[in-house]
């Protein structure tokens, strides 16, 4: 983890707020959005720290695809999660992207427990996810029912910029603390 300097931590949580806003509000999240960050991920990164930061930027936006987009292609996640976590590694590369990854995953892992006892689904998401892993193993598509579909209107639909925004909130939080600068 590394402390990214303060213009990219404005970039980066303007473009976190702003897409959890409207995942809540639209379900979605606006390409205009992600490709501003992207610009300016890529822009600041080579500007500040020259063609090291645009390798660094160019490794973020890779490390994102390389995770999220096969989750977009099994149907468990939107394609707005997939290019705002690009542009996220657009902005604070690929190391500091795994870190906002992983307290995101966390993050959105907690919330999405609490809504599913909050509608008692919980046993049956798990039974779900177990069927999920045998389709998988199987090499069958794993959204063969449809409440593992997210297109589905019978799925539970977390909107996950809001856990991408609140991983990427807790990360500066937790560099601004523990990271040398």
């Amino acid at each position: 983890m590394s402390f990214p300097p303060v213009v990219f931590q404005i970039v980066l949580l303007l473009m976190v707020v702003i897409a959890a806003v409207y995942d809540i509000r639209f379900r979605r999240i606006p390409n205009w959005l992600v490709l501003t960050g992207l610009m300016l991920g890529l822009g600041l990164n080579t500007f500040w720290f020259q063609w090291r930061g645009a390798r660094a930027s160019l490794m973020g936006i890779g490390l994102a695809f390389l995770i999220y987009f096969p989750l977009y292609l099994l149907r468990g996640m939107g394609a707005g999660d997939v290019k705002l976590m690009a542009a996220i590694g657009a902005i604070v590369g690929a190391a500091n992207w795994f870190g906002i990854f992983i307290v995101s995953s966390l993050l959105g892992g907690v919330v999405a427990i609490i809504l599913l006892l909050s509608r008692g689904k919980l046993l049956n998401s798990l039974w779900n996810i177990g069927f999920l892993f045998q389709r998988l193993l199987s090499l069958k598509a794993p959204y063969a029912r449809e409440e593992l579909d997210i297109s589905s209107p019978k799925s539970i639909k977390l909107p996950h910029g809001v856990a991408i925004a609140g991983g990427s909130v807790i990360f500066l939080a937790t560099a601004w603390i523990w990271a040398p600068r």
